[in-house]
């Protein structure tokens, strides 16, 4: 297993992610139901919107998993937060960073994984929407888009553009 990368910003961009003074607050319907469409359009058991944090993920929202957290060393989003664009990986199983991860060999079996890197409005990378399966698949350009499409309406809210407060 190949740990998850720290950023070479990764002080500045914890700073970002504190700073909108969202972790371990209680799930907001606003979130959550972007998530369950992610869940049901895609058709997947597992979809998340995962913080990553110093030393953990926490999912702000969730479909089929019960955890809040889990540790940022074994964390897709970890490996996705550096990443320009939407990090796919087909079948874990089959890939030499994750194949031996505690998540794809144990619960909640990660097979397949697709995480969209959520931008805070100074740029950094905070988190992911991201979607896992228990079965190896793929997504198509269309599928991209739509996920991409998902994850703007995320930093959208996360910016406080849509904030009905």
């Amino acid at each position: 297993m190949l740990a998850a990368p720290i950023p070479a910003n990764d002080k500045e961009r914890l700073a970002a992610l504190r700073a909108l003074l969202i972790l371990d607050t209680p799930p907001e319907e606003r979130y959550d139901r972007i998530v369950r469409f992610a869940a049901e359009e895609f058709g997947v058991p597992i979809a998340l919107l995962s913080l990553v944090d110093e030393n953990r993920q926490w999912f702000k929202a969730r479909v089929g998993i019960d955890a809040c957290e889990t540790q940022r060393d074994i964390s897709f989003c970890g490996h996705a937060i550096v990443q320009p664009d939407i990090f796919v990986i087909p079948d874990a199983r089959q890939d030499p960073r994750f194949a031996d991860n505690p998540v794809v060999t144990g619960e909640p079996r990660v097979i397949f994984y697709a995480g969209a890197p959520l931008l805070e409005p100074s740029g950094h990378a905070i988190g992911t929407l991201c979607l896992i399966d228990h079965e190896p698949r793929t997504l198509d350009t269309t599928e991209l888009a739509i996920l991409a499409s998902l994850r703007d309406l995320l930093q959208e809210e996360l910016s406080g553009g849509n904030d009905h407060a």
